[in-house]
């Protein structure tokens, strides 16, 4: 498809993406978590690695790996040792430091993306990132709810509803496509319309027993207590998910993932993350995924717990392109 059609495709990928949000939030939401994302995650991976992941030198990928890591051991430590982890003081020592730092290490990525792409020679780099870097710690430190909402968003809504809509911008400003700019506005609506939507929470329960497990059983409900909290102003109890407010987030979270994934596949002619897609590294790929997917079938929790890693590894390895996406923006932009 040339880039008219594919966002034509884009569009209706949206239209239908928020018409099943409406009507199954919390099943799509898993459907698209479970199905469509561990795909996602190898073969953008593979494409960030034939693009150099967007760096002059690939050294500083062992970095955005490790600080992953790190985010992901808490989660990994609370979820597979629930009651556990009070029994082994070093255990939970780890986990809570790891929990509180968690905000520092995302951002600590972001920034030293934003440097890697703006600084290229090292002294430079490196006058940027120590006071950069110092400062954004003491930032957190003395504002711990928005480090807080940082660490839950960033990795979360912020890659898959944010970050999708300025790669959509980037885009567009280049093909200055009519169906691209529909799209754009369509996102951009797309918070506004679930806002003023009329929904029945009655409509919606009693869930099947499974898909309340597999809630539970993860660490999902924190994104959703953290958009209550720190974005409406009304008592989070009153945002819980047999409330309408719960409702409305979960439908915007079930079309943000939904359709991160969508956009991915669909622009596969126009970024051409599958050119250098080998035989081997297909099949590869598909073993991996159709693994990830039966583990998501056995137990939602073991294929959480089992994909974690690569899923945050895939959201800080895409930082700079996330940087690249921004500096391309504001250049076009302000050349007009």
């Amino acid at each position: 498809m040339n880039t008219k059609e594919t966002d034509i495709a884009n569009v209706i990928l949206i239209v239908i993406s928020l018409a099943l949000a409406f009507s199954l939030p919390f099943q799509l939401f898993l459907f698209s978590y479970a199905f469509l994302g561990p795909l996602h995650y190898l073969t953008e991976i593979n494409w960030l690695k034939e693009k150099n992941y967007f760096l002059k030198e690939t050294k500083w990928v062992g970095l955005f790996v490790l600080m992953a890591f790190l985010v992901t051991i808490p989660f990994f430590l609370r979820l597979h040792l629930p009651g556990g982890i009070n029994k082994v003081p070093f255990v939970k020592s780890v986990a809570d430091f790891l929990t509180k730092s968690g905000d520092e290490i995302t951002m600590m990525a972001v920034v030293i993306a934003l440097g890697l792409i703006y600084f290229k020679a090292k002294k430079h780099l490196l006058l940027f990132l120590v006071p950069a870097l110092t400062l954004t710690c003491l930032a957190l430190n003395y504002f711990p709810d928005f480090a807080l909402a940082l660490a839950i968003f960033v990795p979360t809504i912020v890659h898959v509803y944010l970050f999708t809509l300025l790669f959509m911008i980037y885009g567009t400003i280049n093909s200055k496509s009519t169906p691209g700019i529909i799209a754009i506005v369509l996102v951009v609506l797309v918070p506004f319309i679930i806002m003023v939507s009329k929904v029945n929470p009655t409509d919606y329960f009693p869930l099947k027993e499974s898909v309340v497990n597999s809630y539970n059983s993860t660490s999902f409900g924190i994104l959703n207590y953290g958009i209550a909290k720190f974005l409406l102003p009304i008592p989070v109890a009153d945002a819980g998910f047999l409330s309408v407010i719960g409702i409305k987030i979960q439908i915007f979270i079930a079309f943000a993932y939904t359709y991160h994934y969508l956009n991915w596949f669909s622009k596969t002619s126009i970024i051409g993350w599958n050119k250098n897609l080998s035989r081997t590294k297909t099949l590869s790929i598909l073993a991996i995924w159709a693994v990830s997917v039966a583990l998501y079938l056995y137990s939602f929790k073991i294929g959480f717990l089992a994909l974690l890693l690569l899923s945050l590894v895939h959201v800080f390895l895409e930082f700079p392109l996330n940087v690249t996406s921004i500096k391309g923006i504001v250049a076009k932009v302000t050349r007009k």
